[in-house]
């Protein structure tokens, strides 16, 4: 009788699907994204037969640390594990019009992309946009239904006045016209509580009658019973990670949440000594992959107040350590509260964390709001990235973009085909086959940098940026300006704890980074977080990292110098001059702060100045590299190169003379 109850009581069992996301969300979370292919094809087979609904093992920053740390073809990756995968469907994350990269492409590029990714084992695509805008969604998921996918729309969750219940069923409606097959919430910052998680799970499913998922992070520490209640109110799924890659500001772990459901009428019906094996291996595999500053364990309660994601935090925190930029906290946060209200409360994740959080810090250490305004802000206010949430008001569009009008239309709409001209300007060697161009599109200097270590004999292969800073870490290394160190940004996507929250680490950058130094002028700053670059400059400078050559790609990917300074500095630096070289001249130009001295933009690019060369104010003459911040300096007044004092590559100090010059 007993076995007779027990085999009715089952039969009213609802299955729960989970998603596993260790092979992205989790070490993208806790490892930097720097787990290996090999690291992932070790286990793939277990890890596949333990009945999970699919496997998030693609897209996000996956992508680029491929290419530009890891040196692996992530077109590849991906086939790999298809031939492995045999009983679970592949799932992979895709910003919308920005697929996997940092802005927005043609719709020819999304449409290739996207059946690519198709073609090479992708079954499922949950599509997102920071603003939730969905212009920015169309064309993407349009493409995943065109070539077979399963499209997954997303609601990117976030708390403001502007963000009712109502607003996300609104967004919900309108990525269901699109044709969406599911829905997830994506909570990004792990702020959904389990109440409201209930409330809005309920109203979509009540408006919608479309699958719900739910994904989350353990920031705040809520997201297990965030997952319970949202469950219990209909959603049919949930993303979870494996034990030893879970926690922190990754997701929950599967084992706990399959056991709390197993209590329930839910069951997940999950291999249970397969998770074991698992477990083991990655617990096994975590010493050796983890960067040393992400074993930050803490809850960050304070991150539902900021709402800024852990990996931002982190990031931001390793940085500015550095230099030894630790106070104003308070001011940052209260700032990035003020920005996001100025912006129009965007959702912060990749890139409106980023824009938000890089002019909170702007406007503090510049002692004056908006005083310094980088231009992905100005992007932002013309609606370049999309639609904000709530509507900026005329006096702040002003303020920003002066008499320029914001555009209506969608962003991509004025992009040309990409596709055409996607090999102008590289070698023809180096595309081995179509793969290669829509990863040269989308991230050109990674992407090359690839090919080329590709295309080396594998004897003669020079170590890769992963595994040198591997090396670094585990020789317990922590020398300054290192190199590889400072170059390799590590996405740290451990949840901070509340006195290691965000950008206050800006701390004296204000004095060192902003003003005006013995006849140069800090016109612009490259930072860095991963998979996303924010050039911070004054008003009406171009910055050179974006600039496109005539006859280029037509809406290339912005440009950092970021690779090529890999390259660079795995040349032992050199001595520094003494100060004195500074007497010699009438004029210097000085390093701004300590770093690492480059005479060009990049990699075979040309000098900004030769010796003899007479420059106008305001014009580039080398870069100083610092903080993973690409510093530009230009001349601050109208003047003759003298003598270019420090060599390429050097290692130089805060006010050492970097160019000696001469007013005209």
């Amino acid at each position: 009788m007993d076995k007779k109850e027990k085999t009715e009581d089952q039969l009213h069992k609802i299955p729960l699907r989970i998603t596993d996301t260790t092979l992205r969300d989790a070490h993208q979370s806790l490892w930097a994204t720097r787990m290996r292919t090999d690291d992932m094809m070790s286990i793939i087979d277990v890890i596949d037969n333990v009945g999970y609904y699919s496997l998030e093992c693609w897209g996000g920053a996956t992508f680029d640390v491929c290419l530009r740390f890891l040196r692996e073809n992530p077109w590849e990756r991906l086939r790999m594990i298809k031939s492995k995968a045999k009983n679970t469907p592949l799932q992979m994350l895709l910003r919308g019009q920005n697929l996997v990269g940092y802005r927005n492409y043609a719709d020819d590029v999304v449409d290739r992309f996207v059946k690519m990714a198709c073609k090479n084992g992708i079954d499922i695509i949950r599509v997102f946009d920071a603003l939730n805008d969905t212009r920015n969604l169309e064309a993407a998921i349009k493409a995943v239904k065109k070539h077979g996918g399963h499209a997954q729309g997303t609601l990117c969750y976030t708390i403001s006045p502007v963000h009712t219940i109502e607003k996300y069923v609104q967004y919900a409606k309108e990525q269901k016209a699109l044709g969406i097959d599911s829905l997830c919430i994506k909570d990004m910052a792990g702020i959904l509580s389990p109440i409201g998680a209930e409330r809005l799970v309920k109203a979509l499913i009540k408006e919608l009658n479309i699958p719900i998922q739910i994904h989350s992070h353990m920031s705040s520490g809520m997201a297990i019973a965030t997952y319970v209640e949202g469950v219990r109110a209909g959603a049919g799924a949930i993303d979870c990670a494996i034990s030893p890659m879970s926690g922190f500001s990754s997701q929950p772990p599967v084992e706990t949440m399959a056991a709390i459901f197993a209590e329930t009428n839910y069951s997940a019906g999950l291999d249970i000594e397969a998770l074991e094996k698992v477990a083991k291996y990655f617990e096994e595999l975590q010493p050796k992959r983890r960067q040393s500053s992400s074993s930050n364990a803490f809850i960050d309660p304070g991150i539902l107040v900021h709402q800024i994601p852990g990996g931002m935090i982190s990031n931001f925190r390793s940085q500015l350590e550095q230099q030894k930029a630790l106070d104003k906290l308070p001011q940052v946060l209260k700032e990035v509260s003020q920005v996001r209200e100025d912006l129009g409360f965007p959702p912060l994740v990749t890139p409106t964390s980023q824009i938000v959080g890089t002019q909170a810090v702007m406007n503090i250490i510049a002692g004056e709001r908006y005083k310094i305004i980088p231009n992905e802000v100005k992007d932002y206010v013309r609606g370049m990235y999309g639609r904000s949430p709530a509507q900026i008001s005329d006096e702040f569009i002003k303020k920003i973009l002066g008499d320029e009008k914001p555009i209506s239309h969608r962003p991509a709409d004025k992009l040309t085909p990409m596709l055409p001209k996607a090999t102008d300007g590289i070698d023809p060697k180096y595309i081995e086959q179509e793969e290669d161009i829509i990863s040269y599109v989308m991230l050109p200097e990674p992407a090359l940098e690839y090919f080329k270590y590709r295309a080396t004999p594998a004897d003669q292969r020079p170590e890769t940026p992963a595994n040198l800073e591997l090396k670094k870490i585990t020789q317990g290394s922590a020398a300054p300006a290192a190199p590889i160190a400072q170059k390799v940004e590590a996405v740290q996507e451990s949840s901070a704890a509340v006195d290691t929250v965000f950008p206050d680490r800006f701390k004296n950058i204000a004095g060192e980074l902003l003003d005006k130094i013995d006849g140069l002028s800090l016109e612009e700053l490259l930072f860095r977080k991963g998979d996303f670059t924010i050039a911070v400059r004054p008003s009406g400078v171009v910055s050179s990292s974006a600039a496109q050559a005539a006859g280029s790609i037509a809406g290339a990917a912005q440009k950092t110098v970021s690779a090529q300074s890999v390259q660079k500095t795995e040349a032992a630096p050199q001595a520094a001059p003494a100060k004195s070289e500074k007497a010699a001249y009438s004029q210097t130009i000085n390093a701004p702060l300590t770093g690492t001295f480059y005479s060009s933009p990049g990699q075979g690019k040309e000098m900004f100045v030769k010796e003899g060369d007479i420059v106008n104010a305001g014009d580039k003459v080398c870069i100083v590299e610092a903080m993973k911040l690409f510093n530009p300096i230009s001349a601050a007044v109208k003047c003759k190169i003298v003598k270019i004092i420090a060599s390429e590559g050097q290692a130089v100090e805060k006010d050492q003379p970097l160019i000696g010059i001469e007013p005209v």
